[in-house]
């Protein structure tokens, strides 16, 4: 009885493999925009890019050859109309938003930080209507790629309003997204450390603001980068008229600590909100 299971299996392995195998893409693109022009270059495009290289599932799958195609794309900085196709077929090929947020970040270390930003803002746009609901905070959400995350409970006392987090990555260098609703900001702060330490935050959408004690608040636009050094109090937050979200980095140190103080004052963050962006 085993052995007629174990052939069972091997059978509908080999099956399952040769069903894979047989699969072919079905790609007219060549044709349609080059056909008249570039006969041949269409055939190639077609027939063999697509319904031979793309096609052989047994190798390696769909999803994986998306992957594989993005990546190359972005690090030779091609963030045109073909980027945003193999996006498109990489999230019908099974990436989730969440899933090309951490892809795209990633690369983004290895091909640079601007190319991953053009990659983003396709990348956004492929996946914006994975986000249903048609309220202040789903329409800010459309309007990145990294999620907001779930109420940010654990430090909700150190913050005036309501903020979200999720977590992007937790290995190699650790870091999340942090969301503010408008008005939202977190309390005086200092990234305490006897070496190393401190945070980088990279503006990611919306408006916000970042000030150190005794210096001018700084306003942090999608793309803005600070630097925080370690011991130095401060704090960051939204504008009072916008949703705001960034990447916060924490820096590698020695006997790090966060060390929370007292809110912002109304007053002084009021003021903040009457200047104009540049």
């Amino acid at each position: 009885m085993k052995r007629t299971i174990s052939i069972l299996l091997v059978i509908s392995a080999m099956t399952s493999n040769l069903i894979m195998a047989q699969q072919k893409i079905v790609q007219t693109a060549g044709r349609d925009q080059l056909g008249d022009f570039a006969p041949e270059f269409a055939r190639l495009n077609d027939d063999i890019l697509f319904g031979e290289v793309w096609s052989r599932n047994n190798l390696l799958s769909l999803r994986d050859r998306s992957l594989v195609t993005i990546t190359s794309l972005i690090s030779q900085g091609i963030t045109d109309t073909s980027l945003t196709y193999h996006l498109q077929e990489a999230k019908k090929n099974g990436i989730t938003r969440t899933e090309i947020a951490e892809i795209l970040t990633h690369i983004s270390f290895y091909a640079g930080w601007p190319k991953a930003w053009a990659a983003f803002r396709l990348a956004k746009d492929v996946w914006s209507d994975d986000i249903k609901g048609d309220d202040a905070k789903s329409e800010f959400a459309r309007s990145m790629i990294f999620p907001i995350g779930e109420p940010n409970t654990a430090y909700a006392k150190y913050f005036k309003g309501d903020s979200y987090l999720a977590q992007i990555s937790d290995s190699q260098i650790p870091f999340a997204n942090v969301t503010f609703e408008p008005g939202c900001r977190n309390n005086w702060h200092i990234h305490k450390a006897d070496n190393g330490g401190g945070q980088m935050l990279v503006g990611v959408a919306g408006r916000g603001w970042y000030q150190e004690e005794g210096k001018p608040a700084v306003e942090i636009l999608p793309g803005t980068v600070i630097h925080i050094p370690a011991n130095v109090k401060h704090w960051h937050g939204a504008a009072k008229d916008s949703w705001f979200a960034h990447l916060a980095f924490s820096v590698p140190g020695e006997n790090t600590e966060n060390i929370w103080l007292e809110p912002v004052g109304d007053k002084e963050y009021e003021a903040l909100g009457s200047k104009s962006i540049d």
